[in-house]
């Protein structure tokens, strides 16, 4: 990024200031400074080429999960000479590595045969659609990559769906060709039911006509036929970045008008403060322009900030450089203004009307995010007021507008969002940052329209072995799903696909159910499908827990006396308090156990009375683990060190008494 640059460059300048040199302020730093810029970030030439908006195509690479667009956003940039430091270069954020999954869109360019190229890598999972929908309006075209052994799966239908809500023409791109188990028939019949899909979305004529490509992203070659092994001249990617040349439509902008820009993502930076990113709608950005922030209002366009452009960026490959100008259709970074946000207009002076802003699905979910009160509070984290997890949330909104956040009662926030795997990449985000917090379980947003209660409704696909369907049929039947299709896999024996409708409250917390029901050999993939009727309670989906009703150290003589009551969730040495949970009971009912009772000790000695301990492993629950698992009476304590399950209400009196009120 910008701000290592500008470290160097910091140091540098003051070291070749005398003692006798006025002091070296930031804004002094700053106009000498970037004389010697371009050598760290060399700007790019502006040319009559590079406002020509004819020479550029704003494209994204969408695709469910695993069907590999960052492999592909990586090979592409090679492909057109990028320096690539390691695998999936396009995932920055270290939970996005961890993980290997991708949590936020992000903008690249490279140059193609006299073309400029912006590429936009989108996240795959559900719960990271709004990543998707803010970035559709960007771009004039979309490569849809799917698994060529897979096909379409749930999320390959929401990310089509925006894409041709937009106008857009995808190209298809059927990767991972160079399995064994695919061939010239698989790849026909997943086009046919891509095609079926595009027709069941309402595509035009001519997005019907999309051109279709096969790729093997891991070994670096697309082609236009079929094959398994190109020749050594063409395993490379040129085929389809000509293909994204001739069939992605160059961007219908006026470049004579004045400057409009829509912010579509927003960083910051320790130097430059808010960086703006997003698409110029028309005219040209020139550093040192005059502009301004807009935003829509019910009575209109309502200015928010007077400014000026210190800084234009653009991303090359990997790299951030600087550029002196942009014109209309372009992709550009802008810095200089400090209250603008994503769905903002950027504008000139004299424009006072804001752009349209972006459309997004409501959250389905929302958890509560409170100050931490536990016995066992302030003993890891640093930030640990309301105030503090407020602005924290209150910025996470701004930048991720999938996600709401409303104040609640005592120093609580609600967040809404689309499910809990963006919730709890938000929570393990706040824990590294050092954030203490006591969250909720999930609760399903509903709806009421026309007297009827409504409940958030998602299509799950399913693959499993099978011998594992009748316990998985059971599962879901508890949780009010629905099967819609159930098939035998094509190509494989032994395997069933099966389709279903289940409401969003039965999944919470199933994934862990699933991997265990399915000895790991399974898979999952859900996306959110409409608003339907309430399909009444659930079934018996958990068993009770066991409640500490001790404050102290977990010795290793109390759980072996424990072990026989169900599953521990604690280990010896562990700290634990009254109204925390340490393990699940083997029967409905919840039980209050001492979990801290210690060995008496006595004269006696005999051989048999000093047994070993032998206690067996206990299940040690993740953050989504958690955060499917608790109940509505139990709360998550989050600290940056620890992840503890424990009762809302720690007293067991007071427990007894809140049992017996009806619930909501």
């Amino acid at each position: 990024m910008v701000g290592p640059i500008l470290r160097s460059l910091w140091s540098s300048t003051r070291k070749s200031f005398s003692s006798s040199s006025p002091p070296l302020t930031h804004s002094l730093f700053f106009s000498r400074a970037f004389a010697a810029a371009p050598a760290a970030a060399p700007a790019v030439a502006t040319t009559a080429s590079s406002l020509d908006p004819t020479r550029l195509r704003n494209v994204a690479v969408i695709a469910h999960v695993d069907h590999g667009k960052t492999t592909l956003m990586d090979r592409l940039l090679r492909q057109c000479g990028a320096d690539i430091p390691h695998e999936r270069a396009m995932d920055s954020i270290s939970l996005e590595r961890e993980r290997g999954i991708t949590i936020a869109s992000k903008v690249t360019s490279v140059s193609w045969k006299e073309n400029e190229l912006n590429m936009v890598d989108t996240p795959g999972h559900a719960d990271f659609g709004g990543e998707v929908e803010r970035v559709v309006g960007m771009v004039e075209g979309a490569i849809l990559v799917v698994d060529a052994g897979e096909g379409p799966l749930a999320q390959t239908k929401f990310v089509l769906a925006k894409a041709l809500k937009y106008g857009l023409r995808p190209i298809l791109l059927l990767n991972k060709v160079d399995r064994p188990s695919v061939t010239e028939e698989t790849c026909d019949e997943v086009e046919s039911l891509v095609f079926d899909l595009f027709a069941n979305l309402g595509a035009t004529e001519e997005q019907l006509d999309f051109p279709v490509l096969y790729a093997s992203a891991k070994e670096g070659w697309a082609s236009t036929t079929f094959t398994k092994d190109p020749p050594a001249e063409a395993k490379n990617m040129a085929q389809l970045l000509d293909a994204v040349v001739t069939n992605v439509p160059p961007p219908n902008a006026n470049i004579d008008a004045p400057f409009q820009m829509l912010v579509s993502m927003m960083e910051r930076d320790f130097y430059l403060g808010r960086i703006l990113t997003g698409r110029i709608f028309s005219g040209v950005v020139r550093v040192g322009d005059r502009v301004h922030g807009l935003r829509n209002k019910d009575s209109g366009a309502e200015k928010i900030e007077d400014g000026k452009v210190v800084k234009l960026m653009k991303k090359k490959g990997t790299n951030m450089v600087l550029t002196d100008c942009a014109g209309a259709g372009d992709i550009i970074s802008v810095a200089g203004l400090s209250s603008p946000s994503i769905g903002h207009t950027v504008a000139t002076v004299e424009i006072m009307s804001a752009l349209p802003t972006i459309e997004l699905d409501p959250p389905t979910i929302s958890m509560t995010f409170g100050v931490n009160d536990s016995p066992l509070a302030g003993r890891d984290g640093t930030h640990l007021t309301g105030g503090r997890i407020g602005d924290r949330l209150m910025a996470e909104a701004e930048t991720n507008l999938a996600i709401n956040v409303l104040p609640g009662l005592s120093e609580s926030f609600e967040v809404q969002g689309r499910g809990e795997l963006q919730l709890g990449i938000l929570i393990e985000n706040m824990r590294r940052e050092g954030f203490e917090l006591s969250v909720s379980p999930p609760k399903v947003m509903y709806k009421t329209e026309n007297s009827q209660k409504l409940e958030p409704v998602e299509e799950v696909t399913i693959e499993v072995n099978d011998e594992h369907v009748g316990l998985v049929m059971e599962a879901l039947s508890h949780r009010r799903a629905e099967v819609t299709d159930m098939g035998p896999v094509p190509g494989t024996v032994g395997r069933t696909r099966l389709s279903l409708t289940c409401p969003s409250r039965g999944l919470v917390g199933y994934r862990s159910v699933f991997s265990s029901d399915t000895r790991g050999t399974g898979f999952m993939h859900r996306a959110f499908h409409a608003y339907e009727q309430f399909r009444g309670p659930l079934g018996n989906v958990r068993k009770g827990v066991l409640v500490s009703m001790g404050f102290g150290t977990i010795t290793a003589h109390a759980l072996m006396s424990l072990e026989a009551r169900g599953t521990l969730f604690v280990t010896p040495g562990m700290e634990t308090y009254d109204g925390m949970i340490v393990g699940e009971h083997s029967r409905d009912t919840d039980l209050d156990v001492n979990p801290v009772r210690a060995k008496e000790l006595t004269n006696v000695r005999a051989a048999s009375k000093d047994e070993n301990v032998r206690l067996t492993p206990p299940r040690l629950m993740t953050l989504e683990e958690a955060i499917g698992y608790v109940a509505s009476d139990e709360l998550i304590e989050v600290t940056p060190k620890a992840i503890r399950l424990r009762k809302k209400y720690l007293d067991v009196n007071k427990r007894k008494t809140m049992s017996k009120r009806p619930k909501e």
